[in-house]
């Protein structure tokens, strides 16, 4: 599915569950985009990539250029998920 379904039927079943166990919505909502950005990206179903192969490349050659942006990727998804404090800093500063 794309991004956007995906988030409006996904959020309101996942944001009272996410609230019993005392997670930050707003740290929710970014595990969740970042989540969903790498799944637009993966190989086969992923709707961006099928969009980039519709130019005439072919699906391997584009799974092989993408393969190296799944790493980073992936840490980054990781440190968000794992340190809260990276992400949430700057909405307390803000809303201070």
């Amino acid at each position: 599915m794309d991004l956007a379904p995906t988030l409006l039927i996904c959020t309101p079943i996942f944001l009272p569950a996410i609230k019993t166990f005392g997670i930050d919505p707003v740290h929710f909502g970014i595990i969740m985009i970042l989540n969903l950005g790498i799944g637009l990206l993966t190989p086969a179903v992923g709707p961006t990539m099928v969009v980039g192969c519709a130019i005439g490349v072919s699906m391997e050659a584009v799974s092989r250029s993408i393969l190296i942006f799944y790493v980073p990727m992936l840490i980054v998804l990781a440190l968000v998920t794992y340190l809260p404090a990276l992400t949430l800093w700057l909405p307390s500063v803000v809303l201070k």
